[in-house]
């Protein structure tokens, strides 16, 4: 098995040792180093920390870690999400099934990587809300909000952005529910019908008409919001309040509230009828609460910034090599856009239990510069990104490659001898030809190759019996027949053992 084959989750490693003896082995003894790679054609399968970042397409073909764009993100109040971010269309909440998906995939978005592209009449997106969703559960609504960016080719009457048809039985009479939103008059103009319950007046038909033109060729981002509590239903473009009712009887905010109550299960279609773009599509079980003033900042800084501006981190999970392994450096292959940057770090330990998110000391390093001062038997990698100024490039980095030297193990004794006593063995044997030798282990047993032994008074297998060679064990029965070998292990960690010698055996007797 590879020796990096292992990898373990969480933790922290206790105080480094002094490394000046490692060092002075390492260069005396010309030991060959070893590499370990994360990223690259094996994938960030050691990656188990992500903030800010997301992945994309780095050099080769390979997967890649950059930075998140500004995206609505996933949370408990997500009912849908399609943010477009590949040609594969996906509804990331997994409360939908998509039935029918007649846009085509563009780069050209308002946020993040991707956009769909919709055509007049082609159907544009069918989807299939499940038990526990939206449109698929014939319930009361509560609050909610439905949140995204367009960007029309035209804007022609008639042209429907969404649609939903359905209908719930009102006092034993079948009530046919809508919920649409179409242009009018370069506007939008949203309707509700029959959707909030004891809602009369029109009808049950409620409608909210921006009072904004819609500019073609130009994105802007629309979000229409339901205060389950004040009975509120607002519509804001780019952050701006465009128009506002509250379903109440007293059409103030104080008055007795009309709660949405949606009936059968029926599909949703997104763009069914509509020319242009669209990007980050999303409905939440929640009301957006957001003032004026800060929706404004955010739009604005949506409208020119596509990443994160404080940058993202990743780390690994401790990654598990060999007792006193020494890490020489660490390589990341990386594009960095002008003024954007990476910042690379490492550290290690021997128990990653003890390991906390600050101790041991994170090392910032430059890629593939010598190392000195890290080694041990765990060791964690992790970066942070840095998008340009102005928000528009993030770096990348395709793999991340550790070069490590392993300390080697010891060669046993050659030559062993056991000889009998009185309830004893004494073993005699040569010292290891390896100057790394720093002492031994002995190990025995009752039988051939077993070495499970706990009667000798100087204790259980194996016992570490310092630098010397010779050694009695005491305590043992006369008449039975026990089986030795013995290990060197290093003088730099007892932990590093190596191979046992050959086996020698003994029947303690009364001479």
């Amino acid at each position: 098995m590879n020796r990096t084959a292992l990898h373990l989750l969480g933790g922290a490693p206790l105080p480094l040792k002094p490394l000046f003896a490692l060092v002075l082995l390492v260069s005396f003894f010309s030991l060959p180093a070893e590499t370990f790679t994360i990223g690259g054609k094996k994938g960030w399968a050691e990656v188990v920390n992500r903030t800010g970042i997301t992945t994309g397409r780095g050099r080769y073909g390979y997967e890649s870690l950059e930075l998140d764009t500004n995206q609505n993100k996933l949370n408990e109040y997500t009912d849908l999400f399609l943010d477009f971010e590949s040609s594969q269309l996906q509804e990331l909440a997994g409360k939908y099934e998509i039935l029918q998906n007649n846009t085509v995939w563009t780069k050209k978005s308002a946020r993040g990587k991707g956009a769909a592209l919709s055509r007049s009449t082609s159907g544009g997106i069918v989807l299939k809300g499940g038990e526990n969703s939206f449109f698929g559960n014939e319930s009361p609504a509560g609050s909610f909000c439905i949140d995204f960016w367009i960007c029309p080719s035209t804007v022609e009457n008639g042209e429907v952005l969404l649609n939903w048809r359905s209908s719930r039985n009102i006092n034993g009479v079948i009530a046919y529910q809508i919920i649409n939103l179409s242009f009018y008059q370069n506007k939008v103009m949203t309707v509700f019908s029959n959707i909030f319950d004891g809602y009369t007046e029109n009808g049950g038909e409620l409608s909210l008409l921006t009072t904004k033109s819609i500019v073609p060729n130009t994105w802007s981002r629309h979000t229409i919001s339901y205060n389950a509590s004040s009975g509120e239903l607002e519509y804001r473009i780019n952050g701006h309040l465009e128009c506002i009712e509250y379903i109440t009887d007293t059409k103030h905010e104080n008055g007795t509230v009309f709660p949405p109550v949606m009936g059968v299960s029926a599909n949703l279609e997104l763009c069914p009828n509509y020319t242009g773009l669209i990007d980050d599509f999303c409905i939440a079980r929640t009301y957006s609460d957001v003032s004026l003033e800060m929706e404004d900042a955010v739009f604005d800084l949506f409208a020119q910034d596509h990443y994160v501006v404080h940058g993202g981190r990743f780390q690994s999970e401790p990654m598990l090599f060999k007792e006193g392994t020494i890490l020489n450096s660490v390589t990341a292959e990386m594009n960095i856009p002008p003024q954007t940057d990476i910042h690379l770090y490492v550290r290690g330990g021997d128990d990653y239990f003890n390991w906390t998110e600050n101790y041991p000391e994170w090392i910032q390093v430059n890629s593939g510069e010598k190392l000195g001062s890290v080694s041990g038997m765990y060791f964690q990698v992790a970066a942070e990104l840095f998008p340009d100024g102005g928000g528009c490039h993030s770096p990348s980095i395709t793999s991340v490659t550790l070069d490590y030297t392993l300390l080697p193990d010891p060669l046993p004794p050659v030559k062993i001898r056991a000889e009998k006593g009185d309830g004893s063995v004494t073993l005699t044997w040569s010292y290891s030809i390896e100057d790394t030798a720093g002492g031994y282990y002995i190990y025995y047993g009752n039988r051939p190759g077993e070495y499970l032994g706990r009667v000798a008074a100087e204790g259980h297998s194996p016992i570490n019996v310092g630098n010397i060679n010779s050694f009695t064990l005491t305590g043992l029965s006369n008449g039975t027949i026990y089986y030795f070998a013995i290990a060197a292990y290093s003088k730099i960690d007892s932990r590093i053992v190596g191979p046992l010698s050959k086996e020698v055996y003994a029947r303690p007797a009364v001479r």
